[in-house]
């Protein structure tokens, strides 16, 4: 038969068509998906932005009843003491390589009425996790400026915390629900239902290099990419085995 007479034709395979049809839609959501995160990532970059251009607000109770959205990133201005015994040590920080936490302290600020978990950075630890490293903490009252952190979404935990044993307590990441209860009890005050972070050079801080996407929207729009190609991959190579294009594409060529 001459080139002239090959026709394309379409044989369906049910194995194939089935794997097809449910793995093309993952794929292709996939990708949406990773470019909603580009978009999440660049406008959380354009709010750190431009909060930071802003002088910081004197911290006030009324603060907790802001939404989250007027809140993230806020710079505050904190006035009071740290409180002794009560640290916590966020587990498994790691900077330049090394081992280390990240410490948070309440903060009572003027009055006493209140109390701000405030992350001060990070500082070294035992590798052998035996010993817990020594705090520094300024004496006396203080005036601290941070930025209110509220995070993406819940903390990955790999197993249920323990909020109970000596100061200061070693966890996995911040849970208000449980440890407001504890600290309001230890401290007899109300506690900011948000973290802070310190910035770098204020009183009582450590190893400050705060993070604040931990993947650019330039990777997310790469990794979408990738999902679009398999995507035309995998249908490419659906219309190929389920068909004769490739026979039918080298016959006009040859024509």
């Amino acid at each position: 038969m001459g080139a002239q007479g090959v026709k394309l034709q379409f044989q369906i395979e049910w194995r194939t068509t089935v794997f097809t049809a449910i793995l093309l839609p993952v794929l292709v959501f996939l990708g949406f998906w990773q470019l909603q995160r580009a978009e999440e990532k660049a406008q959380l970059a354009q709010a750190y932005e431009a909060r930071g251009q802003m002088p910081p607000a004197q911290f006030a109770p009324q603060l907790a009843r802001q939404s989250e959205s007027n809140l993230r990133y806020l710079p505050v201005r904190l006035r009071g003491t740290y409180l002794p015994d009560s640290d916590i040590l966020l587990d498994n920080r790691i900077q330049q390589g090394r081992f280390g936490y990240e410490v948070v302290s309440p903060f009572r600020t003027f009055g006493g009425e209140d109390v701000v978990l405030v992350n001060r950075g990070w500082i070294e630890g035992d590798r052998s996790r035996q010993i817990l490293p020594t705090i520094p903490r300024p004496e006396g009252e203080v005036i601290v400026e941070a930025t209110v952190y509220i995070p993406p979404g819940e903390p990955y935990l790999l197993a249920d915390q323990v909020y109970e044993g000596q100061w200061p307590l070693r966890l996995q990441a911040i849970e208000f629900d449980k440890l407001t209860p504890l600290l309001s009890d230890k401290t007899g005050a109300t506690v900011f239902p948000h973290l802070m972070r310190i910035q770098p050079d204020q009183p009582g801080a450590l190893s400050v290099s705060w993070q604040v996407i931990n993947v650019s929207p330039g990777k997310h729009q790469a990794y979408a990419v990738q999902w679009f190609s398999m995507a035309v991959a995998l249908l490419l190579l659906f219309v190929f085995a389920s068909s004769n294009l490739w026979q039918w594409i080298r016959n006009r060529d040859s024509k």
